[in-house]
C-alpha cells in the first residue's frame, strides 16, 4: 500500500516523536542524541522560523514518517544562498516501502515552489541506510566532515550530499 503524504500539523508532534525517539535510542542513524518531546519537535521540525516544508507519511491513518526542509541559516555551518537542509525519518521496520520516496517528492515540490536552489543532506558516515536513501533520491556527495563530535563527544564523520535538480 502506498503511503499518503500531507503537510505536518502541530498535533502530529507526538507521533513524530514516536518515530524519531526509537531511532535516537538505537543510535547510528541520526546525530540527535537526546529524545524529543512535543515542544522540541514543534520548535525543531514542525515550525522553526526557517521552515520551507514539513510533511508526514501515513499508512492506514498512522504517521509512519516525516521529512523536514529548512532554509540553511547556521552561522557555524554556512551554506550558499538559497540552500535548504533536509531531514528524513521513517519508523523502524518500515524502510524500503517507498515512504521516503513519496515524502521526497512532496518536499521537492515544496522546495521548487519556495525557490530553493539546492538541498543539503548531511548524514553520519556510519549510517549506510541514510546514505543509500539520499543517493537513491538523486543526491550527490559534495563534502566530508571529519570527526564531528556527537553531543557525548564521540567523533563521527559526516558525508554531505546535495540535490540540485529542484
Amino acid at each position: 500500500m502506498a503511503p499518503s503524504i500531507r503537510p505536518a500539523r502541530p498535533d502530529d508532534a507526538d507521533a513524530m516523536c514516536a518515530i524519531l525517539n526509537p531511532l535516537i535510542a538505537a543510535g547510528g542513524s541520526t546525530a540527535h542524541r537526546r529524545p524529543f518531546d512535543a515542544t522540541r519537535m514543534l520548535q525543531h521540525y514542525l515550525a522553526p522560523d526557517e521552515l520551507v516544508s514539513c510533511v508526514v507519511a501515513e499508512l492506514d491513518g498512522d504517521v509512519v514518517g516525516f521529512q523536514s526542509l529548512v532554509w540553511a541559516d547556521d552561522p557555524e555551518d554556512p551554506l550558499p544562498e538559497g540552500w535548504a537542509v533536509i531531514a528524513s525519518f521513517v519508523q523502524r521496520g518500515l524502510t524500503g516501502l517507498g515512504i521516503g520516496r513519496a515524502m521526497f517528492e512532496a518536499t521537492r515540490m515544496a522546495a521548487k515552489a519556495a525557490g530553493v536552489v539546492a538541498m543539503d543532506a548531511t548524514i553520519r558516515a556510519d549510517n549506510p541506510a541514510g546514505l543509500h536513501y539520499y543517493a537513491a533520491m538523486g543526491f550527490d556527495d559534495w563534502d566530508l566532515l571529519r570527526a564531528v563530535p556527537l553531543s557525548d563527544g564521540t567523533p563521527v564523520d559526516r558525508i554531505r550530499k546535495r540535490y540540485d535538480a529542484i
